[in-house]
């Protein structure tokens, strides 16, 4: 019985020792194909190519979108009374237009995806209550799958994609009906929070609705907003394009509204498409309004 033992003792670790001296030639082999394009020794080693390495290419970087030219934006005067501008489009002949996003309550991330890696330009504007989804949803954006899903930090998400977040008040009033005191709360109000938040105090307002008056702009001013920025057009259901003017068309320098609703993602990547068979590019919204107020 012991010498059976021992025969199969002494077989095994023949078999061993054949599998180990294998795998270390396998393994030279391999190693010198890395390191110096063939085994060290033998006429066949001599005649194995390098493998090619193809370098990954880096995600580029700086700002997403298209940038602004030497001499190509027209500039926005600053409004006499020295109050922040209420602007709509950026003066341009490039047909370039600008993305921009409000409210917060749909919190898709097939939204977010497609922004980060696709590296589209986008500002979305936001409020306290659809990010954290505090009372009644927007009858338009009922109905959705991820309402409130990730609330600050799916905000903190886009910024990490490259999108700008600025200021749409905190609760979503109709700022002419309120006093300058009151304006102020809601504008000055959501700086704080996006700041916490966020990490960057907005310079940006988009008064809800598109309504202001001189009392919005003073109260915009006394947060730190240097600009009220509407839109030329709005995007419906379906990445439907309603134009406010009369050709129906895009045109250079136009600023497209959407909003956080049910099928953002789908709806967005028919929106970029049709923007971009139109022969239009996406802007950088930042850089541009820096050209245009310099």
């Amino acid at each position: 019985m012991a010498s059976g033992k021992s025969q199969a003792f002494r077989t095994a670790a023949i078999r061993t020792a054949a599998t180990f001296t294998a795998l270390a030639a396998s393994a030279g082999c391999a190693a010198g194909t890395v390191e110096g394009g063939g085994t060290a020794g033998g006429p066949s080693a001599k005649s194995t190519p390098a493998p090619t390495l193809i370098a990954t290419p880096e995600r580029p970087q700086g700002p997403p979108g298209a940038l602004p030219k030497p001499g190509e934006v027209g500039r926005i005067p600053r409004p006499s009374d020295g109050l922040p501008p209420v602007i709509s489009s950026i003066p341009t002949r490039r047909k370039v237009v600008f993305l921009t996003i409000d409210d917060g309550w749909e919190q898709d991330p097939g939204f977010l995806a497609r922004v980060r890696d696709r590296r589209i330009p986008i500002t979305a504007f936001v409020t306290r209550d659809a990010v954290e989804a505090r009372g009644a949803a927007d009858p338009t954006a009922q109905g959705g799958r991820f309402l409130g899903a990730g609330k600050w930090g799916y905000v903190r998400g886009l910024r990490d994609a490259g999108v700008r977040i600025e200021n749409h008040t905190l609760t979503h009033p109709n700022m002419p009906t309120l006093g300058y005191e009151g304006q102020r709360a809601e504008i000055c109000g959501s700086s704080t929070v996006i700041r916490k938040q966020v990490g960057r105090t907005p310079t940006l307002f988009r008064p809800p609705f598109g309504n202001q008056n001189t009392l919005t702009r003073r109260a915009a001013k006394s947060c730190g907003i240097d600009a009220l920025l509407l839109w030329t057009a709005t995007v419906q259901p379906g990445g439907k394009i309603a134009y406010q003017v009369p050709d129906k068309k895009l045109r250079p320098g136009d600023v497209l509204l959407l909003h956080f609703r049910p099928n953002l993602s789908r709806d967005f990547r028919i929106l970029v498409n049709k923007i971009r068979r139109r022969g239009f590019e996406l802007g950088n919204l930042e850089a541009y309004l820096k050209a245009a107020t310099r």
